[in-house]
């Protein structure tokens, strides 16, 4: 009698299957882990955080530096200060505790203004001199040296016969004269008059001590609309009226014509009521300004 086959015993263990199985759950319980983690995390600062670790492995095109201390410029990204130990914070679940700080360091480096800059309250100079106290002598200083200015500017003007011509004003930043602009001009034209020639030049001859001086002309008019079709509007007129005043005082001075600037403000600027015949008379004006040294940059 035939003896039957004997049937072949089970291997140990689980099958094959389930351990690649197993694996795989596993790495998908990380991978929902991860994105949980990472859905609690701040995500302006996470990016900063992969920017970082992009920029120094030279992920991009331009490479990087190291992630350490200090400011990182590559590739346009901006490292994220102090990574290790927002990394690890991040890693043992105290994030919360570094945004104070951070908010602390952050508010301490300097508060900005509604402007934009920088807060100054509070911050003294290398000699021990608050910021303030430092602008404040700087606009003393320079309303002395303008009105010093002004006062040698007067008893120029009277030497000429121009002190009922003209007026002069002054600030901490310069010292303004203004010409009617009847006095130096035809209406609607740009170029000066005959009689005119002598009022800029005799005032070109005050202007020409100040050497290391800023001199800017301005040219303003009324609200008018032109009606001469020489030029386009009344900024066009303001601008060629101190266009041509900046030119004549450059060519009887021996100033340097880069400290010379000429500028039209057209109507922008009325110093008077345009309602009324006197008011639009007082606007159409030239106005010289005289920088004071503190205001003077002359070193580009």
């Amino acid at each position: 009698m035939a003896k039957k086959p004997k049937q072949e015993e089970a291997p140990a263990g689980s099958p094959a299957w389930m351990a690649t199985f197993s694996d795989l759950m596993n790495l998908l319980l990380c991978f929902f882990v991860l994105l949980f983690s990472m859905s609690s995390t701040d995500t302006e600062k996470f990016q900063e955080v992969i920017a970082s670790i992009q920029s120094s492995f030279s992920i991009f095109s331009s490479g990087g530096t190291s992630i350490g201390e200090g400011q990182m410029i590559s590739s346009g990204i901006s490292q994220l200060e102090m990574f290790d130990d927002y990394f690890n914070s991040v890693h043992d679940g105290d994030d919360e505790q570094y945004e104070k700080e951070g908010a602390t360091d952050t508010k301490n480096e300097g508060e900005q203004q509604e402007d934009g800059s920088a807060s100054n309250e509070g911050e003294e100079t290398s000699n021990g001199v608050s910021v303030e106290e430092a602008q404040e002598a700087l606009e003393e200083a320079g309303a002395t040296e303008s009105e010093s200015i002004a006062e040698e500017i007067e008893s120029k003007l009277s030497e000429y016969g121009l002190q009922d011509q003209v007026e002069v004003d002054f600030n901490a930043n310069y010292v303004m004269i203004t010409i009617n602009g009847a006095l130096l001009f035809d209406s609607g034209k740009a170029v000066l008059t005959e009689d005119a020639i002598p009022i800029v030049d005799n005032l070109s001859k005050i202007l020409s001590q100040y050497t290391n001086n800023i001199i800017e002309i301005e040219g303003h008019t009324d609200n008018v609309p032109m009606k001469s079709g020489t030029y386009e509007n009344n900024d066009v007129l303001s601008m060629y009226r101190a266009l041509y005043v900046a030119e004549r005082i450059r060519q009887v001075t021996n100033l340097n014509p880069a400290y010379i600037k000429s500028a039209g403000r057209g109507e922008y600027v009325p110093i008077a009521d345009n309602s009324t015949a006197e008011g639009r008379a007082r606007n159409r004006r030239v106005e010289i300004k005289i920088y004071n040294s503190y205001s003077s940059n002359t070193d580009e």
